[in-house]
């Protein structure tokens, strides 16, 4: 082999390379993604529950975060992103349960740089 021929090899196995890492990237970007949105909707339906148990209608009073996560809740500890493994949700902390269509729980790594933005129906949550 010629050193020409020698370096067009290697630029090509590096360029295959760098297209495998691309793709790596953005696959776990996507399940990191779609973690997220189960976690919410898990948080969504946690509350959805507590609520139709103690039959109050939605933005009425009585919602206690102790009542959805902890040791007696309906999740015993709360999620973590799957982005950074350290990020908590937020969750509303007002005492009433949220209006049909409101999120319980959101992400502070929703932002169009992470492309971890949520923007799927919450309606059938």
């Amino acid at each position: 082999m010629t050193l020409l021929e020698l370096t067009v090899v290697i630029l090509v196995l590096l360029s295959l390379i760098t297209i495998l890492f691309v793709g790596a990237r953005a696959w776990k970007r996507g399940s990191d993604r779609a973690g997220c949105l189960m976690n919410i909707r898990n948080m969504q339906q946690a509350m959805r529950s507590d609520q139709n148990m103690r039959n109050s209608a939605p933005g009425g009073l009585g919602l206690l975060a102790t009542n959805i996560i902890g040791a007696n809740g309906y999740v015993t500890t709360g999620p973590l992103c799957p982005t950074d493994k350290a990020t908590a949700y937020t969750y509303s902390s007002d005492g009433n349960y949220p209006a049909l269509g409101a999120l319980y729980a959101t992400c502070a790594q929703g932002t169009e740089k992470t492309n971890h933005v949520f923007n799927s129906p919450i309606t059938d949550w």
